[in-house]
């Protein structure tokens, strides 16, 4: 399995265009040891022809265009994208969809509230279904794991199967009160458990909070990529002057008391890496103690163009 780092910042990416903060500020002038970073985003495939996008980062576009492994073959019109897998209808993992509405037929695996969520009360999510056949939504079911490689008859070394983890956490702000009850709150928030073979990517960009299915998943992995949105609780807080705890947003922290460090600190054979950095996250600053705090404890903190094998 191949999996690249197209993007690994939250929100907004590093530096956010509005932001002056400290870490933007060092950024821009050239003396904060780091890295610019577009949207969180990534990229799995079995064989290196097929790649299946987890979330579609409103950065997308930019990132397909910087990586060869994404052009169409000369003279096609055609993706080597085989399909787009979400993790919540939160507007950062859905918008890079409208970049692919270009009349291109694809998959798209949700669980079922977050495609309610999408499609009915989000007419300009129906801009998707021009091409012919119209993109295909699939739906992901918690804990069961589906193939999600386009030709069931592969060969079971080539073959990528995905199994959704509910997450706990809501659906976002515009989903109106009215479909939120008619929809499934263990559906709002997933990670992403992809197998190939005998090896294990759990994927979670948004953590709200660990809970015994993430952490035996995170366990059961051979490589985790984790929420590391905010370094401490009360990050934007301290910042601004005013706002929601990372808990109250619906990120655990990685520092702290029942942080994700702190959670997570007995696997020690699992390959663990930060995604979805807040442009606030001391961690960004190479030369930090958050930074070295993560490496002592065997962390990772991930960046655009980081690829491994599993």
């Amino acid at each position: 399995m191949r999996v690249k780092v197209l993007g690994s910042a939250a929100g907004g990416g590093f530096p956010q265009w509005n932001c002056g903060c400290s870490n933007c500020h060092r950024l821009r002038v050239g003396i904060l040891k780091s890295r610019t970073r577009t949207q969180a985003q990534i990229a799995v495939s079995p064989d290196r022809s097929r790649w299946y996008l987890l979330n579609a980062s409103p950065d997308l576009r930019q990132q397909l265009s910087e990586h060869p492994e994404f052009a169409p073959p000369s003279g096609t019109r055609s993706t080597p994208v085989a399909a787009i897998i979400l993790t919540s209808a939160d507007v950062d993992c859905v918008l890079g969809l409208f970049h692919l509405r270009e009349f291109q037929p694809l998959r798209i695996y949700s669980t079922t509230s977050v495609r309610r969520a999408l499609r009915e009360e989000n007419t300009m999510f129906r801009t998707l279904e021009r091409s012919n056949p119209p993109v295909s939504w699939e739906d992901l079911l918690l804990d069961r794991q589906i193939l999600v490689s386009p030709d069931e008859s592969l060969e079971l070394e080539t073959s990528l199967y995905c199994k959704a983890v509910t997450l706990g956490g809501d659906f976002p702000d515009y989903v109106s009160v009215k479909l939120r009850k008619r929809l499934q709150k263990r559906e709002a928030v997933i990670g992403l458990e992809l197998t190939q073979g005998d090896k294990r990517l759990f994927y979670a960009p948004n953590l709200p909070s660990c809970g015994e299915d993430g952490m035996r998943h995170a366990e059961e992995s051979h490589v985790a990529l984790m929420d590391g949105t905010f370094w401490t609780n009360n990050e934007l807080i301290s910042v601004r002057n005013h706002g929601k705890t990372a808990r109250e947003m619906g990120h655990l922290p990685v520092s702290g008391a029942n942080g994700l460090i702190e959670q997570l600190r007995h696997l020690r054979n699992v390959r663990r890496v930060l995604i979805h950095l807040n442009n606030t996250n001391p961690a960004l600053d190479e030369d930090s103690t958050a930074s070295q705090t993560l490496r002592d404890a065997g962390w990772e903190v991930a960046y655009d163009g980081m690829e491994f094998d599993l």
